[in-house]
């Protein structure tokens, strides 16, 4: 199989700290800032970046996100989004233009800076979105289009900085693109025997997996609410 070639350069390093953002609300850190310089990039992310609940965001399967700059006129030219809205609106960690969800594969390996990474899974969007955008069904959205962006594992870490390279040096599963395996995490609507495939599917995040063979043995029901509307 030829690699296709895949490059960009990073746009921006968005990294934030855990705020109290919401009354009533638990905290988070979805309020992700231009970091300027070079970021060292350990196991679990960027060292300067957190996570408000370790258990839906970050740690070394989540380690990193990845959204897709193409999309921002998407959101905007369909109301979703005010015109002129500017990068990490959506929370991420870094940009690009170039690298989306239907040219990138599930396990895809990639330079990133002087770091190693690997595509682990698709985002599962939540509640938190809606309130950081001022679009509650903005959520809804991110699960209808499949414009979730990604997540990173770090498998060498280094440093990175905006104007690096990303660059594509190894693909492991070429038929599953992150917005297919995303699509069918996030709508269930997958054949019992491509659950069964990316149940077995060694580079997809634990999570998903456990998800994927669920529904290989019939079981498609999910409660969504307390994900989507908090």
């Amino acid at each position: 199989m030829t690699l296709p070639d895949l490059s960009a350069e990073i746009g921006g390093i968005f990294l934030g700290k855990v705020q109290d953002r919401w009354e009533g609300k638990p905290p988070s850190a979805i309020q992700k800032d231009h970091a300027r310089g070079r970021q060292a990039i350990t196991l679990t992310g960027f060292s300067s970046d957190s996570q408000a609940d370790l258990t839906v965001h970050g740690g070394e399967e989540k380690a990193i996100h990845h959204y897709a700059l193409d999309h921002y006129a998407a959101w905007q030219i369909e109301g979703h989004m005010a015109t002129g809205t500017v990068p990490a609106a959506f929370g991420e960690n870094i940009t690009t233009t170039g690298l989306t969800e239907a040219n990138l594969c599930i396990g895809d390996i990639l330079k990133l800076g002087t770091a190693t990474v690997q595509i682990s899974q698709g985002r599962q969007p939540c509640w938190k979105l809606g309130r950081h955008t001022g679009n509650e069904k903005m959520p809804y959205q991110f699960q209808k289009t499949g414009r979730t962006g990604w997540y990173y594992r770090v498998l060498e870490t280094g440093t990175a900085a905006a104007g690096d390279r990303i660059t594509l040096i190894e693909r492991l599963n070429p038929g599953w693109t992150v917005l297919r395996v995303t699509r069918a995490r996030l709508t269930r609507r997958v054949s019992s025997e491509d659950a069964e495939a990316l149940a077995a599917l060694a580079d997809l995040a634990t999570g998903w997996r456990q998800a994927f063979a669920r529904m290989a043995g019939g079981d498609t029901k999910e409660d969504t609410r307390a994900r989507l509307s908090g």
